[in-house]
């Protein structure tokens, strides 16, 4: 398989189950910024989107909201970074942009609970072995549709986009 084929959707948000998700090919890489890339029949994913119902939720104030993701097909565990102001990471970027990053996390964190259907983007992570979504933003849905087109979607888009060019196995 060529490399640009490899790469082509490595920057996408790409649609997936929990369970395709959690089945995600883990291999360690040599570099210290990204030290696991995620593969699917060789095509390599950084980013992702899911949508299910929020089954657990662990807040640790100005630290991190962990919770999980359940769409009948699996469960995704997702972290949302709630420490801006006192990260590394965001002492590089300028004070008004971590100002708005801050506030959208915080807004975000208010609004994930029990039993919502949340639309859940961020970049795929590894954590204990396990692959979790570190979440960029998420959204409760109010459509009671949402879960079932994202399945659609998904379904749709591994067989014309994803899947394509790759040997069945």
């Amino acid at each position: 398989m060529d490399h640009d084929h490899r790469l082509r959707l490595y920057n996408t948000h790409v649609k997936l189950m929990a369970f395709d998700l959690l089945s995600l090919t883990q291999t360690p890489s040599h570099s210290s910024s990204e030290p696991i890339s995620f593969s699917r029949k060789g095509t390599l994913f950084s980013r992702a989107e899911t949508v299910g119902t929020v089954t657990s939720r662990e807040l640790k104030p100005g630290k991190f909201l962990k919770f999980s993701v359940d769409d009948g097909t699996g469960c995704v565990s997702c972290v949302l970074w709630l420490n801006h102001f006192s990260s590394p990471y965001f002492a590089r970027r300028s004070p008004p942009d971590v100002r708005l990053i801050a506030e959208a996390a915080n807004r975000f964190a208010v609004e994930i609970r029990i039993g919502v259907v949340a639309r859940v983007r961020g970049r795929i992570t590894g954590y204990r072995g396990a692959v979790q979504i570190t979440v960029s933003d998420v959204v409760v849905e109010r459509d009671p549709n949402a879960e079932t087109l994202h399945w659609l979607q998904c379904i749709s888009l591994a067989r014309k986009c994803y899947d394509v060019g790759t040997p069945n196995k």
